[in-house]
C-alpha cells in the first residue's frame, strides 16, 4: 500500500489488473453497458496470453452470456468434446469408470477444448475494438491508496533497475494509475490480491484458500493415436492415497494433445516432487502409448485455486474488488474455472458501471459476493464443496468414494448429508517433518517422454533480464538452511517445477540459492514454503514465460 509521491499520475475510470478471462470479460462488459467509461487493463506479460496456462476444457456458458455468437465471431475454439472418460490408474492398469457412475455435477454439456492463451488474445482484440486500453509489459507492484486507506489504483514497476537495486541507463520510473474502481484479476495467489486480502481482512470468516499445482505440456502426437474432442481425466497413479490430484489428456485440433497433472499442495511429504510425479505419470502405459512417436512442443506450470466455495473471500474492498482466480471460483472435481472467471468479471463490471453511473467512487460494492454467486457460480460450487475436504481428510480411495456419494445425494435430494465441511489448515501447514515420512525417489529422465526441469523450462520460452532485482524475496535469508533443512530437508527445490531453488555446498556448508531467471511465475513457493518465508513479487514487466498455445 503506497501513495503516488512524485510519480507521474494517469487517470482512468476503471482499472483492471490482469488480462486474463476475468479481467478482459470485465473490461468488455463495462464497455457494453457504459461505452463512455474509460477502461484500462494492465498485464505483466510481454503480450496478452503470455502467462496464461490452463488445461483447458471450457464450459461455454460464460462466453455465451458475455458475447453471444462468439463462435461466429471468430473465437479460437477447438473441437467440441465428443467423449469424456474418467479413469482410475494403478501402477500398470487403467480402469475407466462407467459413465452412469459419474455424478451429474461433473458433466459439462457442450464443452469445448480451447487454448486459453489463444482465447484471451482474442478477448483482448474484442476489448480493444470496444475502446479498452490494454498495456502489456506493465507490472502492477503496489496498490495506490488515498484517504482512509481506500484503494485508488496501482503503482507500476520501475524499469531498468539493476540487480544491485541501482538505476541503469535504461531506467524509467513506474507511474501511478488512478481509477474510481480497481479490479484485481491477477490469477491465483496474485501479489496485490494477497496484500489486499490481508489488509482488509477479506478472508476473515472463510476457510483458508487451498491450491493445486498444475503442470501442462502440449504434444504433437501420431495421427493414429489422436481423436479430436476426446478428453480423459485420471485418478490414482502416480499419486499415492495421501496425495490428492489427478491427470488429464485433452485431444485438441491438429494432432495436439494437452497433457497435464494437478497435484494439490495439501500434500504432507516434504520429499514429494510434483514435477517428478508428472514425469512418472507420463510413464504409465495408458499415457506412454499416446506419446509414442510424438514430440513435446511446450511446457508450463501454474498454481490454481482448489478451496472452492468455503474459501472464497469477501470480494469487495474500499475502491475495488477481486475477480476470477484472485478470489477462487474453480470447480475442483470438474476441473473447470474459465467460465466462472468470465461470469465473475461480467457481474462485477455491471456493479461497477452502476456505481459510477450513480456518481460513486472508491467505496465498497456492498453485497458483491451475493451478486457474483447469483450468476450461477454459487449453484455450481455449492454441490461440490465437500469433495476437497473429503479428499484431504480421508485420502483418494475413501475420500473420492465419500465425495461421490455426497454428489449423488445432492443430485437426488438437493442437499448434502454432511452439511459444509471445513478445510482446516492451509497448505503450508500440512508438511510433516522429514523423519516422519518415507522419502520419495524419482527415476532419471529418459529425454524422450520424461525430462528434467532445465530441459522443460526451455520449452516455457522464458525471458528474464538477469540484471534485475530478484523477485523472490526471503524475509529471513537464514531460514532455508537454519530451519527448513533440518526439519523438512528444505523442500523448495522439490516443490518448484522450474528449478528456481537449489541447495548447494560452499566450504563444506549448505547454501540456499535462487535462480530467479528460471521462474515460470507459478507461485508455488509463495504458497507451500512451510515457514512462509518466500514472497513472490512481480519482476520487471515483460519478464517470465512466453507461452504459446497453452
Amino acid at each position: 500500500m503506497a501513495e503516488a509521491g512524485n510519480r507521474e499520475i494517469l487517470e482512468t475510470d476503471v482499472l483492471i489488473v490482469g488480462a486474463g478471462p476475468a479481467g478482459l470479460s470485465a473490461a468488455i462488459r463495462l464497455k457494453q453497458v457504459a461505452p463512455d467509461l474509460a477502461v484500462t487493463v494492465v498485464e505483466k506479460s510481454a503480450e496478452i496470453g503470455g502467462h496464461i496456462i490452463s488445461g483447458a476444457v471450457m464450459n461455454p456458458v460464460g462466453l455465451d452470456q458475455l458475447l453471444p455468437g462468439w463462435r461466429d465471431m471468430g473465437a479460437p475454439a477447438g473441437p467440441d468434446v465428443i467423449r469424456d472418460t474418467f479413469h482410475f490408474l494403478t501402477a500398470a492398469g487403467d480402469i475407466p469408470f462407467p459413465g452412469f457412475m459419474i455424478p451429474p455435477q461433473m458433466k459439462v454439456p457442450d464443452a469445448v477444448i480451447v487454448s486459453l492463451g489463444d482465447l484471451v488474445r482474442w478477448l483482448g482484440e474484442q476489448a480493444q475494438a470496444l475502446g479498452v486500453d490494454i498495456f502489456p509489459m506493465t507490472a502492477a507492484v503496489d496498490v495506490l491508496t488515498g484517504q482512509g486507506g481506500r484503494v485508488q489504483g496501482i503503482i507500476t514497476g520501475d524499469l531498468g533497475v539493476g540487480a544491485d537495486g541501482q538505476p541503469k541507463s535504461t531506467y524509467a520510473a513506474g507511474i501511478a494509475l488512478k481509477a474510481k474502481y480497481t479490479l484485481i484479476g491477477e490469477g491465483a495467489r496474485g501479489s496485490l490480491a494477497k496484500g489486499l486480502i490481508r489488509q482488509f481482512g477479506l478472508a476473515d470468516g472463510h476457510d483458508p484458500q487451498l491450491y493445486g499445482l498444475g503442470m501442462k505440456e502440449v504434444w504433437e502426437i501420431a495421427p493414429d493415436r489422436h481423436e479430436a474432442g476426446r478428453i480423459d481425466h485420471y485418478l490414482g497413479y502416480p499419486l499415492d492415497d495421501a496425495t490428492s490430484g489427478g491427470g488429464f489428456a485433452y485431444h485438441a485440433q491438429g494432432n495436439k494433445l494437452y497433457l497435464g497433472l494437478v497435484v494439490h499442495l495439501s500434500y504432507d511429504n516434504p520429499t514429494l516432487s510434483p514435477f517428478g510425479e508428472f514425469q512418472r505419470f507420463k510413464q504409465h502405459p495408458a499415457i506412454a502409448r499416446l506419446l509414442a512417436g510424438g514430440r513435446r512442443l511446450s511446457y508450463g506450470a501454474r498454481a490454481m485455486t482448489s478451496g472452492g466455495l468455503q474459501s472464497i473471500p469477501d470480494l469487495a474492498f474500499p475502491g475495488g474488488a477481486l475477480i476470477g482466480c484472485s478470489a477462487g471460483f474453480m470447480n475442483v472435481p470438474a476441473l473447470k474455472g474459465i467460465h466462472n472467471a468470465i461470469l465473475s468479471g461480467k457481474a462485477t463490471a455491471e456493479r461497477v458501471a452502476a456505481a459510477i453511473g450513480a456518481g460513486r467512487a472508491h467505496d465498497t460494492l456492498e453485497g458483491l459476493n451475493e451478486s457474483v454467486l447469483a450468476t450461477g457460480i454459487g449453484a455450481e460450487l455449492r454441490p461440490v464443496r465437500n469433495l476437497k475436504p473429503f479428499w484431504s481428510r480421508f485420502g483418494t480411495y475413501l475420500g473420492v468414494l465419500l465425495g461421490g456419494f455426497d454428489l449423488w445425494f445432492q443430485a437426488l435430494f438437493g442437499a448434502s448429508a454432511f452439511g459444509t465441511l471445513s478445510h482446516g489448515k492451509a497448505d503450508f501447514e500440512k508438511l510433516r517433518p522429514k523423519k516422519e515420512v518415507t522419502p520419495k525417489a524419482y527415476p532419471t529422465p529418459d529425454g524422450t517422454t520424461t525430462f528434467d526441469r532445465a530441459n522443460s523450462v526451455y520449452f516455457a520460452s522464458l525471458s528474464h533480464d538477469e540484471d534485475q532485482p530478484i523477485h523472490l524475496k526471503l524475509t529471513d535469508p537464514d531460514v532455508p538452511v537454519r530451519d527448513n533443512l533440518p526439519r523438512y530437508g528444505e523442500p523448495a527445490p522439490l516443490y518448484c517445477p522450474a528449478g528456481v531453488y537449489e541447495l548447494a555446498e560452499e566450504g563444506g556448508a549448505p547454501v540456499f540459492r535462487i535462480h530467479a531467471a528460471n521462474c515460470v511465475h507459478c507461485k508455488t513457493c509463495d504458497i507451500k514454503d512451510p515457514a512462509q518465508n518466500i514472497t513472490w513479487v512481480p519482476p520487471e514487466g515483460g519478464s517470465g514465460p512466453n507461452y504459446s498455445g497453452m
